[in-house]
């Protein structure tokens, strides 16, 4: 199968068994996103939701973190992980954001990774998700189940991934894919028990003999 097919394949299944994929961050703009994703980082999203109604109470604004103790905001995000560099990235975000970008959260992928605490697939996720920019973030989900199904060959690296997925996935199915790709490897195509009886796609699968078997 050329690798083109297998693309429409795979799209024209989610579009119509998941016509609906978006961010499971709670969030009301570009602000509060950047707060969750950076929280996200090896933790789970349904954990940043419990924590960020109270920090972004206390702390409602850019400004507002950018003035923050780091201790303070440690208390509120203790129960995430790496509490302490999150704490500091969140504070030197936010005072970037206020020197650097006038107080707005910058829509540009290569301005978002000038943030501390901001890596490529956090940008990508913020001008994806928020300012609707054409790009892919390469999470561990992403990155496996495009290697499982074969979207991606011999990928060794999230830049490979999201070079390879960049080149065949349309302009405008780009954001809604990074959410399909996202949630079929949060519960279906998992890393160390994938549900492949639950899955429509196990026949794209070049895993599927080895995990239907175990």
């Amino acid at each position: 199968m050329k690798k083109k097919e297998r693309y429409e394949k795979v799209l024209d299944y989610f579009k119509t068994h998941r016509p609906v994929a978006e961010t499971e961050l709670v969030y009301t703009g570009p602000y509060e996103l950047m707060v969750a994703v950076i929280l996200s980082a090896q933790c789970t999203d349904k954990r940043v939701n419990m924590i960020t109604p109270a920090l972004l109470e206390k702390f409602p604004t850019i400004r507002d973190m950018a003035g923050a103790d780091t201790k303070e905001v440690f208390e509120y995000i203790r129960s995430c992980s790496y509490p302490n560099n999150k704490s500091k990235h969140l504070i030197n975000m936010a005072k970037t954001v206020v020197e650097k970008f006038g107080g707005k959260i910058p829509s540009d992928v290569q301005q978002l990774q000038q943030l501390p605490g901001v890596g490529r697939k956090s940008a990508n996720v913020i001008a994806s998700v928020v300012f609707n920019q054409p790009t892919i973030a390469v999470d561990t989900h992403v990155f496996r189940v495009s290697a499982r199904l074969g979207l991606t060959t011999g990928s060794k690296s999230p830049l490979d991934t999201e070079k390879q997925l960049l080149k065949y996935i349309p302009v405008e199915l780009r954001s809604i894919a990074h959410h399909w790709l996202i949630l079929h490897g949060r519960y279906v195509c998992q890393a160390r028990k994938p549900k492949c009886s639950e899955c429509g796609l196990i026949m794209l699968c070049s895993y599927k003999k080895k995990n239907l078997s175990s």
